[in-house]
């Protein structure tokens, strides 16, 4: 039997006579993938990974959720305003000792009140509203350039009764917050 390489298709070549012949592959650096660098990156930061992981857990329980019949998900239905009690805000006029410092102020400002004791030496001073917001800063009488400017104030019902009581015993100050 003869394994002589044959021209017609029909008949086998003997094996290994159609592979070229044999040479020398040249050496070249590994193909790196760029995705992978991302996975090691979280891996080295854990707590991101596990915050990442709350993160999305999260919200896919509050996607998943049923809804109510107010459509709200995943929140309780609220209750409504009336049943909170509101702190009852009310006007209250305070002297400022310093009339300049009020013509500083317009509504809508925000101001700490400091009661200055007027009969303690070296001065006794306590803050009395903290967050009162100016209302309104009326025009000084013709005339009047002493005891201070009057400033009105929105304060909740309990501050404006320890406004007026240190008003009475000491010297009023303003600070703007």
């Amino acid at each position: 039997m003869s394994f002589a390489p044959s021209p017609s298709p029909l008949v086998p070549c003997p094996p290994g006579t159609d592979a070229p012949p044999t040479c020398e592959v040249p050496h070249f650096a590994p193909v790196r993938v760029r995705g992978g660098q991302q996975v090691r990156r979280l891996v080295r930061h854990r707590r991101r990974a596990v915050a990442l992981g709350l993160a999305v857990t999260a919200a896919a329980l509050v996607a998943a959720a049923p809804r109510g019949d107010d459509g709200a998900r995943g929140h309780p239905a609220p209750r409504s305003v009336r049943e909170h009690r509101a702190v009852q805000r009310v006007s209250a006029p305070v002297r400022i000792a310093d009339s300049a410092t009020v013509r500083l102020l317009r509504p809508g400002d925000r101001v700490d009140v400091i009661a200055a004791e007027e009969s303690a030496p070296g001065g006794n001073a306590r803050v009395v509203a903290r967050g009162a917001r100016v209302t309104k800063v009326p025009d000084p009488p013709p005339g009047a350039t002493e005891g201070g400017a009057l400033v009105v104030l929105s304060v909740p019902r309990s501050t404006a009764a320890r406004l007026a009581g240190a008003s009475a015993t000491a010297r009023l100050a303003v600070t703007l917050c």
